[in-house]
């Protein structure tokens, strides 16, 4: 049975409900597909920020990493309220008049807390498991982050304990006068693609390019179910 996250008044959707989900799998599907997420949060003087930034997800738990010195981790630290998005895009929904306009996407919405990771072992887990997420099968061939590295790095871990998902599907919705205009409308469905893998000038052309980086496609995680 597909886990339903309670419905809380930050996350109730008011604006067209229809297109809200709550499962736990529609709201983990998003986020293993997306790459960006944005942190907004309110700085020690009062200023709200908005900050992107890559993650990963563990479980239940969203994953935010970055550099011990930057003012968004270190503000995170201090287990502030924060809110956390990621939002895919899916094709451009073209209406008959310019007011119907729209776009097909699929969203997710989360907020809460976040704790910062002290353990060093499930640190490197946690960094293992945002190599793996951009590019599965990396973490094996990569060095791993040396001790000094791992210092220099926190972590913070957001329990997806309040969170929603919005998305839009289909076609243009018009009004009904509008149907009859001889404009075309209709949708054009957007894609994130790879292209063709660049090596670095410095690498020895000795170095075979591996299968997952010649074959890479974006898909989710499986291990995070």
């Amino acid at each position: 049975m597909n886990e339903q996250l309670p419905v809380t008044a930050k996350t109730k959707l008011r604006r067209l409900p229809k297109r809200g989900a709550y499962d736990v799998e529609t709201i983990y599907k998003i986020l293993d597909e997306g790459f960006i997420a944005h942190v907004g949060f309110t700085g020690a003087g009062g200023q709200t920020f908005v900050i992107p930034t890559g993650y990963a997800r563990r479980g239940g738990e969203l994953l935010i990493h970055g550099s011990g010195a930057s003012r968004m981790m270190r503000a995170l630290s201090e287990e502030i309220e924060i809110c956390v998005t990621v939002t895919l895009v899916d094709g451009l929904v073209l209406a008959r008049s310019a007011f119907h306009h729209s776009m097909n996407y699929r969203s997710v919405v989360a907020f809460g807390a976040a704790k910062i990771i002290r353990d060093e072992n499930e640190k490197m887990e946690a960094l293992r498991l945002f190599t793996e997420h951009i590019v599965p099968r990396r973490w094996r061939e990569v060095r791993l982050p040396t001790t000094n590295e791992l210092k220099a790095t926190t972590v913070l871990a957001l329990p997806l304990n309040e969170a929603s998902a919005k998305i839009r599907t289909g076609n243009p919705v018009d009004d009904a006068e509008d149907y009859a205009l001889d404009v075309w409308a209709g949708v054009i469905p957007l894609e994130m693609k790879a292209g063709e893998p660049l090596p670095d000038p410095q690498m020895s052309r000795e170095i075979a390019r591996p299968d997952y980086i010649a074959n890479y496609r974006r898909r989710p995680l499986r291990e995070n179910k």
